[in-house]
């Protein structure tokens, strides 16, 4: 409880269940010289997805440079977690492997697609 102006108010409670990361392949790229952006980041996470995935899709990113992540707003609608929406949002949705470039300056999550 928080105390404010003699009124209590109650601490926002996340809504969500923290995702199990427990199926999650982590993969963690620092490459010699910094990525300039995003889309080289999203060439570099996409060439490393094709190494453990036959086939993929992403399910959702971030990146910290503009602070910006995908699906747009995920975190935003529950700002009392702990773990950002666009992770639950990935895991939840399938993925499997997550991609982390640059001690999480860009972070990816994909998903198999089996045909």
């Amino acid at each position: 409880m928080i105390q404010q102006d003699s009124q209590t108010l109650s601490a926002p409670v996340c809504s969500r269940p923290d995702p199990k990361l427990s199926g999650i392949t982590l993969v963690e790229l620092i490459p010699k010289v910094p990525l300039k952006d995003y889309l080289e980041a999203m060439e570099l996470a996409k060439k490393e997805a094709g190494q453990h995935l036959e086939d993929f899709m992403l399910m959702s990113w971030y990146d910290r440079d503009r602070d910006y992540e995908s699906p747009q707003h995920a975190t935003e609608s529950d700002e009392a977690c702990a773990v950002p929406g666009y992770v639950e949002y990935g895991i939840s949705h399938g993925a499997s492997l997550k991609i982390d470039i640059e001690k999480g300056r860009f972070i990816f999550f994909f998903t198999p697609v089996e045909w």
